[in-house]
């Protein structure tokens, strides 16, 4: 646990698989808090991995997205942060503990799923132009989904199929207990 840290701070991370809208729910949900006035972050967590070649056996850079999250994560929370939301991916049971003890306070996952010719039409749009980019998320997608269905990393699951991202948004904060 993080000393530093706001009492009752806490993290939400908006798992699923690509083009289901993580970084997009993430982002409304940071804006309902705002207006909400909640000191809070938002992070997605590709980012925190961005680097080349990634080592042997650590596909997904996972080793070095938790060595910067624990730093970013600390510095949010002693900033006044009371509320971090993550935008990413967790395969295992094991990543999610992992990811809880980077941010330091306690963690909820939200799965995003969607209907598969949905997430197949924002991932052509996402990849206009790109044959091969486009062809990999749709394959990983598939992939994605079946090992996120084993896996049930999450406390509770929304669906992004319909509806508008402010809605999708308040009803992730709703089920997260963040009201």
């Amino acid at each position: 646990m993080c000393t530093d840290s706001p009492l009752g701070a806490s993290a939400l991370l908006i798992n699923g698989t690509v083009g289901v809208g993580k970084t997009t729910v993430a982002g409304a949900v940071g804006d309902l808090l705002a207006e909400a006035g909640t000191p809070h972050a938002v992070l997605d967590l590709d980012w925190l991995s961005q680097s080349w070649p990634a080592p042997a056996g650590d596909r997904f850079n996972f080793t070095v997205l938790l060595r910067n999250l624990r730093s970013i994560a600390g510095n949010y929370l002693a900033a006044g942060a009371a509320r971090l939301v993550l935008a990413g991916v967790v395969e295992r049971q094991e990543e999610r503990q992992q990811l809880a003890a980077a941010v330091g306070v306690g963690l909820t996952v939200c799965r995003l799923r969607a209907e598969p010719a949905v997430i197949h039409r924002r991932l052509t749009r996402r990849h206009d132009g790109e044959p091969g980019a486009l062809r990999w998320h749709l394959d990983r997608s598939a992939e994605l989904d079946t090992i996120l269905s084993s896996a049930a990393v999450e406390d509770f699951t929304t669906d992004t199929t319909t509806g508008s991202v402010p809605a999708i948004a308040a009803s992730v904060i709703g089920a997260a207990g963040w009201q």
